[in-house]
């Protein structure tokens, strides 16, 4: 049960890194897209429901990267 619970934490703390990395690099290099983000969830909670904080965070995660894939899709380097 440690086991599993200390992978869930690692889990949630690489999501918890990977949405912090990916909000950077949109607000750093494509300040236009910064209305879109939706807030990051305030706080973990500690209990038995970490498998849909889980979810929540990849989710959000997934959100994030798609918005940035297709605006790099529908605006190419070159035209900027």
């Amino acid at each position: 049960m440690i086991t599993s619970t200390l992978n869930k934490q690692e889990a949630i703390t690489d999501l918890n890194s990977m949405i912090l990395k990916m909000t950077m690099v949109i607000s750093e290099y494509y300040p236009e897209l910064a209305g879109f983000l939706e807030e990051m969830p305030d706080t973990i909670s500690d209990n038995a429901d970490l498998e849909v904080t889980i979810e929540q965070l990849e989710s959000y995660f997934e959100s994030l990267s798609s918005l940035l894939t297709k605006y790099l899709l529908e605006h190419p380097i070159s035209s900027r």
